[in-house]
């Protein structure tokens, strides 16, 4: 605006003040839309001038300068600048407006470049085949749970430490969510944490762990975590797992009955044929609307073709060689635990086929020399209830005995 100082003097001000207070401000810029926001700048600079430039040569009548193609592209770079030369002046109100939508054409299409740009990492873009194949590799060597085959779904991005740990999370907004423990060499642990929590800083993450375990409370306590117990995991020791006994009896009686009927289980193995998988799909299709739910995603699998094929799945078959219901399971390379992931069936299956299956998944893990089973997080289930519990424990609690509308968890924990 020439040397119009008021407005520069405060301007300079408010730019000393943002350098002063810049470490409030700092966030990476998400790559992929810098790329994004210069492509879009430039072809916003390109389309202001085309369209300036020819609405001056063509709109000449409207105005006291009479533009010829030079005069007009000149014109033109100075509007696209924001500068406004003398000689434009509008003889017309269809001028006025046409120098208006120039500026207004220009502040929109500048501004959505800036902010791309300027955008902090909100996304977190999908791993890449490299970064996956990498964290097979440490999760097969270092894996102890069942949980460790979720973090190797395609919904999870991976933060490798410098210790050789990797952790799988994914960013919703501003909320990066690590699925359970860094995995990795157990003396790394704490230098993990400390270094992912210093990479979502950079990003102005807010980092939290789902589903961790009891091994690294106190690492997390030393980088400020606060800790809330969710629920409890239900794991079955296979060595002293049996039917017998009068607590069993329920359990023990389906299962018979299952059995008495000709009802088999059989595990097949990876890869598993489009035969198969077609009704697998089926059974999975008819399951969710039985629930009136979608796919949950995150912490638990979701029917993939790719996944489900390179899984052991354990099929229940009727005495007519239908499926009734399958489950896939989840394995480890250090064959401490097995896990189970999807458990789906058909409407029409027979009641306890679910309970018929979970035994025929105990008995193959024994077999295969597994030392425990997971059936996976009974949540919000036994927290909150002493005296000196957390006050957010408690309000779980509350959750937990009052809102089985809303989801079953106490159905679940059965």
């Amino acid at each position: 605006k020439n040397l119009n100082y008021e407005e520069a003097v405060l301007a300079a001000l408010l730019f000393f003040l943002l350098i002063l207070s810049r470490n409030l401000f700092y966030a990476l810029s998400d790559p992929p839309s810098i790329y994004q926001g210069l492509r879009t700048l430039a072809l916003a600079f390109l389309f202001v001038l085309a369209y300036s430039a020819s609405g001056f040569y063509f709109l000449t009548h409207h105005f006291q300068t009479h533009f010829d193609l030079i005069t007009a592209i000149t014109q033109a770079l100075y509007m696209a600048f924001f500068l406004s030369p003398p000689e434009i002046q509008a003889s017309t109100s269809y001028g006025r407006y046409f120098i208006d939508s120039v500026y207004g054409l220009c502040l929109i299409s500048y501004s959505y470049s800036f902010y791309l740009l300027a955008r902090p990492v909100l996304v977190r873009q999908a791993a890449t085949e490299e970064e996956r194949q990498r964290a097979r590799q440490i999760i097969e060597v270092y894996g102890k749970t069942s949980l460790s085959r979720i973090c190797l779904l395609k919904d999870k991005s991976y933060f490798f430490s410098n210790g050789g740990s990797v952790i799988a999370y994914v960013v919703k907004g501003r909320g990066a969510m690590v699925l359970g423990d860094p995995i990795g060499p157990a003396e790394d642990a704490l230098k993990a944490i400390r270094e992912f929590q210093q990479f979502c800083t950079k990003n102005d993450w807010i980092a939290a762990y789902y589903q961790t375990t009891a091994d690294y409370l106190e690492e997390y306590a030393q980088c400020g975590y606060e800790i809330l117990c969710i629920g409890s995991e239900a794991i079955v020791e296979l060595d002293s797992f049996t039917l017998d006994g009068g607590e069993n009896k329920s359990l023990r009686t389906a299962v018979n009955k299952l059995r008495r009927l000709n009802y088999q289980a059989v595990m097949l193995e990876p890869s598993i044929s489009t035969e198969y998988l077609d009704e697998l799909q089926s059974i999975s299709s008819e399951w969710l609307a039985l629930m009136h739910g979608t796919e949950m995603r995150f912490s638990v699998g979701w029917f993939d073709e790719e996944y489900i094929r390179s899984e052991h799945v354990m099929i229940c078959l009727s005495p007519e060689g239908e499926i009734s219901a399958f489950a896939n399971v989840l394995t480890t390379s250090q064959k401490k635990e097995a896990g189970i992931d999807l458990m789906r069936r058909r409407k029409n299956a027979p009641n306890g086929v679910m309970e018929f299956l979970f035994v025929s998944l105990f008995e193959w893990a024994r077999d295969q020399n597994y030392q425990q089973f997971s059936l996976g997080l009974s949540a919000l289930a036994g927290i909150g209830e002493d005296l000196d519990s957390p006050i957010p424990e408690k309000i779980l609690h509350l959750i937990y005995e009052h809102l089985t509308r809303f989801y079953n968890f106490k159905g679940l924990h059965e």
